[in-house]
């Protein structure tokens, strides 16, 4: 993981973890939520590695039960070992393979970013992190001015909080830190979308930040 991708999924976290306005924070404010931030994703990590080992777990219990139970081994004499069987792949088993895939890879990256974020040579992870707040913080009236002139006349304060903590994250980097390409910005707040927030939430960000490159002229 790059260590820009893993300070913007810090930073979508640090931004949930706001109990108050934002300019009363300090920048030790920022640093200490942050670590909180990194044990939660620790925490969940470890949460969604259980929920895999459950899932695995109940797969060999199905497995274990198909196999006891097939005709070929109900004729079996008591105590024999079962022989193996074929099994066909269903559509809940398959289910149940996807479901455990999906919460190991969430899994992966939380410990991924929780990583990042605590090891000497990734300082650039909480570096970058602080920084994208800091921005906000100073241009915050600025940013959300242009997810309110964008969002086709929803009230800001009734959008989804987390696509709202994603467009604020991507809009200050496009207007105020500017040193990472746009196409990056935009395709990792789209990917955050898709992990963390509603099905329509992808392309509702999308344009939101389609329309703030092109009225601003923003380039690269």
């Amino acid at each position: 993981m790059q260590a820009r991708r893993a300070a913007r999924e810090l930073a979508l976290i640090l931004f949930s973890q706001f109990e108050k306005e934002i300019t009363k924070y300090s920048k030790k404010d920022f640093e200490e939520i942050m670590v909180k931030s990194v044990r939660i994703l620790s925490n969940s990590a470890m949460e969604e590695l259980n929920l895999t080992v459950g899932s695995l777990i109940d797969i060999k219990e199905s497995l274990s039960s198909y196999e006891a139970e097939h005709e070929s081994n109900l004729s079996r004499p008591m105590g024999a070992k079962n022989k193996p069987v074929q099994i066909p792949m269903t559509d809940e088993m398959i289910q149940k393979v996807d479901t455990m895939l999906d919460v190991a890879e969430k899994a992966i990256l939380g410990l991924e970013i929780a990583e990042f974020s605590t090891l000497e040579n990734q300082s650039e992870v909480k570096n970058y992190t602080i920084e994208i707040a800091e921005q906000f913080k100073n241009n915050h009236k600025t940013v959300d001015e242009q997810i309110q002139k964008y969002s086709n006349g929803w009230d800001i304060s009734r959008l989804v909080k987390i696509d709202k903590d994603i467009l604020r994250i991507a809009i200050t980097e496009l207007l105020f830190i500017k040193d990472t390409p746009i196409k990056v910005i935009v395709d990792e707040a789209v990917e955050l979308a898709k992990k963390y927030s509603t099905e329509d939430s992808s392309s509702f960000v999308n344009g939101i930040l389609a329309k703030v490159i092109v009225e601003n002229g923003l380039k690269g």
